[in-house]
């Protein structure tokens, strides 16, 4: 793996979900309003269950936009006085502009910053974002994070038909980002069974920017991980895709709407030696077939080898409480 985080020694619990953002990718603007949060009980009980069980390092606050919960510092320094060594936070990033702010959070114990960009610059960032001044923001934030020692960020970027050119770019414009560890790629899915949006771009339009930011971002030593895309379209570069997240704790009525999605799929499932891809989805399919002729599987392995892995390595989700 080229990811420099272990995604089996965090659990993630979605503590809001409200967002002062309208970016045009977003998967749950549809489920926002009737989601219900982790409450601080739920807390708790994670809290309390790592103690006793000594199963996670690292505790991840998200949900929409988690900085606009005014308690946010006391629940990252409940979890650091509860033993959590890294407490990340899931965030646009804009509040870090606030170099207070961005103080008082890591005061409080937060030490690792997943902060989504999404484009090199403000004609891309916020045409996404939907919020004039949003980039500019951002990327102030990243650089406040630069003043703190001992801080990591991790920056993630959406690719759909909007921003998937600009990825190269994206690393380029962030390399002077000494605290950022990862740079991370999503493939977008539309939460849906069809692309409604029309957002969703052929894998074989976004392969050679995507290989590109990969490379750049291997030259300057950074970690990189890829989500969502065809495994066999990376091929010398599979190792930078990790499907793999951390324990997760959501209000249960988001899976009904995930599975939606319909992943896994794909004409040479069978048959390939794949280790990490999620095929295909539904409104991927629907939208520009399946690729038969472009996809080359890998050699076959042992699957049943293969599967004991997977379900060693990719912590089962944890839902509702």
């Amino acid at each position: 793996m080229l990811g420099r985080f272990s995604h089996d020694q965090y659990v993630e619990l979605t503590m809001h979900f409200r967002c002062n953002l309208a970016c045009t990718h977003c998967m749950i603007e549809g489920t926002m309003d009737w989601l219900e949060p982790e409450s601080v009980g739920r807390l708790r009980q994670v809290l309390d269950h790592n103690q006793q069980q000594h199963t996670w390092k690292g505790l991840i606050l998200t949900g929409a936009e988690i900085t606009l919960r005014r308690d946010l510092p006391d629940l990252a320094r409940l979890a650091r006085a509860n033993g959590f060594e890294r407490v990340r936070i899931q965030t646009h990033g804009m509040r870090l502009a606030d170099l207070d702010y961005c103080r008082e959070l890591i005061d409080a114990g937060v030490n690792e910053f997943f902060v989504s960009v999404a484009g090199p610059d403000a004609e891309a960032h916020d045409g996404i974002t939907t919020v004039p001044g949003s980039f500019d923001k951002t990327v102030r934030g990243l650089e406040n994070l630069d003043r703190f020692e001992d801080v990591l960020a991790i920056t993630n970027t959406v690719v759909t038909k909007l921003s998937y050119r600009h990825l190269p770019a994206v690393v380029d414009r962030l390399s002077g980002i000494n605290r950022l560890a990862q740079m991370e790629f999503w493939n977008y899915w539309p939460m849906s069974e069809t692309d409604a949006k029309d957002l969703l771009v052929s894998h074989m339009e976004v392969r050679p920017y995507l290989l590109e930011a990969v490379r750049r971002l291997r030259a300057m030593g950074r970690g990189v991980e890829v989500k969502n895309f065809p495994e066999c379209l990376l091929r010398e570069d599979r190792a930078a895709l990790d499907n793999s997240q951390p324990k997760l704790l959501i209000d249960p009525a988001f899976w009904h709407e995930f599975r939606r999605n319909g992943f896994n799929q794909c004409v040479h499932r069978s048959a390939c030696g794949y280790r990490h891809c999620l095929g295909l989805n539904s409104a991927y399919i629907r939208k520009f077939g399946w690729h038969a002729d472009e996809f080359v599987p890998f050699a076959p392995v042992d699957r049943a080898a293969v599967e004991a892995e997977a379900a060693s390595r990719v912590p089962l989700l944890v839902i509702g409480s």
